[in-house]
């Protein structure tokens, strides 16, 4: 397993280069000019020494390859220098955003507490639910707790968070007066009634994100604990006088978490994605919104940071899937 691991992620260095030009070019060939926001009385000698200031008169593969190595080397040297006090990027120019003209990774640091906050929040909420609602569907096939949650995952997947998020601000916020409508993120958590108030205001945004992960994650988890439910090591586990709980809890669970696994694993990434959508309802000044902004405002490299960030996401959290099927099942072997 250890030399699998280090397979993969050596192979993940050309893998995130490849995606970063990739993501680099098609920022590049998508319409739009940074100086597009500036004022028209601004004389045109004066945008193009900002277009110059901006490092956009290079060309166009010096620009990625400076990127890359600020991104690949500077910024981990930031972080080294402030997770143990020492200065190897001092005098170093890192990314810098177009927008604020201080340096990307500072801003996503800044957001990335409100975003986990909330996408965190509602992830383990929604696995925490989905799980046994799937479980007790396999079991109790056809029951009316079955079609219950069928019936519910149905809502789940087919009503949209810009729908659903302003559906229960009506509700919940302007109708019932029970929970802030707007995110509050200036709010420090430093007593007990500023976690009460943290509580509140997280509530709805959580509930938006893990009505769609819960439908979505039950639905595998059904399918998955059904499918195993009917074969024969689990007659031959009751024929020898083993539990119904045994049979289900730790026969039938641990084969049916592998598939399902894959979907949690791989959802992380993805629900970054989907928490963009939340983010802009309730106003949470996460990375979701953050990203909005910098693609309004033709901020490259923001958007180029962002993206890549996903996808260094995806990349890490399918060797953690890789990684969760051998735990779970001894018959997989990566030697």
């Amino acid at each position: 397993m250890l030399n699998f691991t280090i397979r993969r992620l050596i192979l993940a260095v050309p893998t995130l280069l490849f995606i970063s030009l990739v993501i680099f070019l098609l920022l590049e060939l998508a319409p739009g000019d940074p100086m597009a926001q500036v004022p028209l009385t601004v004389p045109p000698e004066v945008k193009e020494k900002m277009r110059e200031a901006l490092g956009l008169g290079q060309p166009m593969h010096i620009r990625f390859w400076k990127w890359i190595v600020q991104f690949f080397w500077i910024e981990p040297q930031v972080l080294v220098d402030a997770m143990f006090g020492t200065t190897f990027s001092e005098g170093d120019l890192r990314v810098i955003s177009w927008q604020t003209r201080s340096p990307v990774m500072d801003i996503v640091v800044q957001r990335i507490p409100q975003t986990l906050w909330v996408v965190g929040t509602a992830y383990v909420v929604a696995i925490l639910i989905a799980l046994p609602i799937g479980i007790y569907s396999a079991y109790r096939q056809y029951s009316w707790f079955d079609q219950m949650g069928t019936f519910v995952s149905m809502i789940g997947f087919s009503v949209p968070p810009f729908f659903s998020g302003v559906l229960v601000i009506v509700i919940f916020s302007v109708q019932l007066g029970w929970f802030p409508s707007i995110y509050d993120t200036t709010l420090v958590v430093n007593s007990w009634d500023s976690f009460v108030l943290q509580l509140k205001q997280m509530i709805m945004p959580v509930m938006v994100l893990a009505l769609q992960i819960t439908a979505q994650l039950s639905r595998f988890m059904r399918a998955s604990m059904l499918d195993n439910l009917n074969q024969d090591y689990v007659r031959t586990a009751r024929a020898k006088g083993l539990s119904e709980y045994t049979v289900v809890m730790v026969h039938v669970l641990r084969n049916s978490m592998i598939p399902v696994v894959t979907v949690i694993a791989l959802g992380i990434p993805a629900i970054f994605g989907g928490a963009i959508i939340t983010e802009q309802v309730f106003k949470v000044n996460g990375i979701g919104q953050l990203l909005i902004g910098a693609i309004q405002a033709n901020d490259l490299p923001m958007v180029q940071t962002l993206t890549f960030i996903f996808a260094v996401l995806i990349v890490l959290f399918n060797l953690i899937a890789d990684v969760l099927y051998g735990i779970l099942d001894p018959r997989i072997r990566y030697d």
